[in-house]
C-alpha cells in the first residue's frame, strides 16, 4: 500500500487503460468486475462481490462511525457508429486518453479507487470509507447500486463519480419515461375510412413539444419533455393505422412529483400514458451539508444537473462530482484528459481530508 499520490495517479491511469480495453456493456460487466477486484486485491484490499458489483471497506472500518460511500460505475453504453478510433484501444494523444468509457465514467471510477486506496490504511478516521464499483448505471438497471445497497449497511452520505469537470452537481433532474399509445380505427387509405392513429398521435406529440410546466427550479430549471421514439403497428402504405406508439423522455425538477406530472399529462392528451418506472426521482443535497461546504472551501462551483445518475437511487445525501465533461459522454471518440484524472484524485483527497 502507498500514500504516494503520484504512484496512485499512475496506477489509476493504468487501470483505466485496462478498463477501456475490456468491453463492459450493461449486464455484461463480468470481465471489468474481475479486473477491478484484481486491482484492489493487488493493493492488499479485501473485496466483496455481489452480481457484477465490487465493494470494499477501509482497513479500520468501525460500525460505530458514520460511513461515506465512494461510488461510480464500470458499465458503458455501446460505441456509436461515428467512432474513427478503436473504442476498445486506449490511445494517448495530445494529453488525452481516448476510448469507450474513458470519460463516462472510467475517469471518475479510477479516481475514486485511487482516493479510497489513499485513505485505506489510515487509522483514527472520523468516517468509514466504503468503495463501490457498480454495474448497470447506463440502463438504470435493478442489479447495480439499487440492489447493492441492501448489502452495504448504513451509509450517511455519498460521493457519486460522474464527469462534472470537478464541479458539484448538488441536484439532479428525475427521469420518467412514458410509453404512449394512441388508438384509432383501421381503414383503406384510398377511401374515407378509418380513424388515423398517427394523426391523433401527432396532436398529442405537438402538445408534448409545446407545453410548459409553470414551476421552474432555481437549480434545475424547467421540466423538459422530449418525444424520442414513434412507430405504427402498420407497415403497409395503403392501410390507415389503428394504433400508434410513441415514447416521451421526461426530465423532472424537484418542484413536481411524478404523480402530479402524470395527472397534468393525462388531462391534456388522448393517448394512453404509462410510465415505465417512477424510481429515478429528482434529488438534491443541501448546500449546508459538510460535503458541499468542503467543496465550496476548495472554490468549486455548484449547479443542478439535467442528467440522471445512480444518485437518484440513493436514499441518503449524495454529491455528484468527478473528472471529465458530461458533454463528451456517449460521443464518438470519447476521451478524458490525463490531467483531469490527476487533478480529480487530488481534489477528491482534499475534499475528504476536510471531513475525515
Amino acid at each position: 500500500m502507498t500514500n504516494d499520490v503520484s504512484i496512485l495517479q499512475a496506477d489509476a491511469i493504468g487501470l483505466l487503460k485496462q478498463l477501456i480495453a475490456t468491453p463492459s456493456f450493461s449486464k455484461e460487466e463480468d470481465n471489468s468486475a474481475a479486473l477491478i477486484r484484481a486491482f484492489l486485491e493487488k493493493y492488499g484490499v479485501e473485496t466483496e462481490q455481489y452480481l457484477y458489483n465490487i465493494w470494499a471497506k477501509n482497513k479500520y472500518f468501525d460500525v460505530a462511525r458514520p460511513t461515506i460511500l465512494l461510488n461510480s460505475h464500470h458499465d458503458t453504453v455501446k460505441p456509436n457508429k461515428g467512432y474513427t478510433l478503436d473504442p476498445f484501444s486506449p490511445t494517448e494523444k495530445d494529453g488525452k486518453l481516448f476510448g469507450l468509457g474513458s470519460n463516462d465514467a472510467g475517469g471518475s471510477l479510477v479516481s475514486l479507487i485511487a482516493t479510497f486506496l489513499y485513505f485505506y490504511e489510515k487509522g483514527n478516521l472520523k468516517y468509514n470509507i466504503l468503495l463501490a464499483a457498480t454495474a448497470e448505471e447506463e440502463i438504470s438497471g435493478h442489479n447495480g447500486i439499487e440492489t447493492l445497497l441492501s448489502q452495504l449497511g448504513k451509509i450517511d452520505f455519498s460521493i457519486v463519480g460522474e464527469p462534472t469537470q470537478m464541479n458539484m452537481a448538488v441536484a439532479e433532474k428525475g427521469l420518467m419515461v412514458l410509453d404512449c399509445i394512441t388508438t384509432g380505427r383501421a381503414g383503406h387509405a384510398a377511401r374515407e375510412e378509418g380513424d388515423n392513429a398517427i394523426s391523433k398521435a401527432i396532436r398529442d406529440i405537438e402538445w408534448f413539444n409545446s407545453y410548459k410546466f409553470d414551476k421552474v427550479s432555481d437549480l434545475l430549471g424547467p421540466v423538459k419533455m422530449s418525444v424520442t421514439v414513434i412507430e405504427s403497428e402498420n407497415k403497409a402504405h395503403n392501410v390507415v393505422p389503428a394504433q400508434c406508439k410513441f415514447v416521451v423522455d421526461c426530465r423532472v425538477n424537484e418542484l413536481y412529483t411524478f404523480e402530479e406530472m402524470l395527472d397534468i399529462i393525462r388531462s391534456n392528451v388522448q393517448s394512453e400514458v404509462k410510465p415505465r418506472s417512477t424510481r429515478l426521482r429528482s434529488s438534491a443535497i443541501a448546500l449546508d451539508h459538510p460535503l458541499v461546504k468542503a467543496g465550496l472551501k476548495l472554490e468549486k462551483s455548484f449547479y443542478g444537473s439535467p442528467t440522471t445518475s445512480d444518485k437518484a437511487l440513493m436514499p441518503f445525501p449524495a454529491l455528484k462530482i468527478g473528472p471529465g465533461d458530461s458533454a463528451r459522454s456517449h460521443t464518438a471518440d470519447e476521451y478524458i484528459y490525463i490531467d483531469e484524472i490527476k487533478n480529480g484524485i487530488d481534489l477528491y483527497i482534499q475534499l475528504l481530508n476536510q471531513l475525515v
